[in-house]
């Protein structure tokens, strides 16, 4: 694929975000981000652009995907708020119509995709949260079908419990099920990034665990 020079982020200001953000600075990228509330956002550099806006609002994901050649997006489901994963989705891959952007986006273990064998473990957390929150895990299913239909450059990476420790480690990866029960915020923000110049993944949602 050709270079990817600028990207638009999607939960830039969220704990998994900014490790994200850092990270692609520090690569040099020029980055789009997308925030809700700007004035809260304090990771500074001339590589960022700020749109202030909702990724449930199309108008301001079209405004945010212009010029972009991938989006990362680490949003995450918003307490009492409107369901997000499928909704964003829909947004993104109306913005970026038929242009060849990649779109990289995070998930929970709980999603189920045709080829899983998934263990005991991980067979009890998703139905653990398809039972505990039913309507974010069928939104976020949902927003998997979205993706799986489309004929966009699309890689959802499955994560277990997130650790906010900053200490990169070696990352895990599967088909078909989670390697591990934890996985650091600094290690999936890498793994995302190497999946903007690796095709292994695309159109794929491999689990990653440490």
């Amino acid at each position: 694929m050709e270079r990817i020079q600028k990207i638009a982020v999607i939960g830039g200001g969220g704990r998994t975000g900014q490790y994200l953000v850092s990270q692609l600075i520090g690569k040099g990228y020029s980055l789009k981000l997308l925030l809700r509330h700007p004035e809260r956002f304090t990771i500074q550099s001339d590589l960022i652009e700020i749109v202030h806006g909702d990724v449930l609002n199309p108008e301001a994901v079209g405004a945010l995907l212009e010029g972009c050649d991938a989006v990362l997006s680490t949003a995450g489901q918003r307490q009492d708020q409107p369901l997000v994963a499928s909704q964003a989705s829909i947004n993104i891959l109306n913005a970026i119509g038929d242009r060849p952007v990649r779109y990289m986006v995070l998930a929970g273990l709980n999603v189920d995709t045709p080829t899983d064998r998934k263990s005991e473990e991980t067979a009890k957390a998703t139905e653990w949260m398809r039972t505990t929150f039913p309507a974010i895990h069928n939104d976020r299913q949902k927003s998997y079908a979205i993706l799986a239909e489309s004929n966009a450059e699309w890689i959802m990476v499955r994560v277990p419990y997130i650790e906010f420790n900053g200490n990169r480690a070696e990352v895990r990866v599967s088909a078909t099920d989670s390697p591990g029960a934890k996985i650091d915020a600094a290690d999936i923000a890498g793994f995302m990034i190497d999946q903007l110049t690796d095709d292994t993944w695309l159109r794929k949602a491999p689990f990653i665990s440490n």
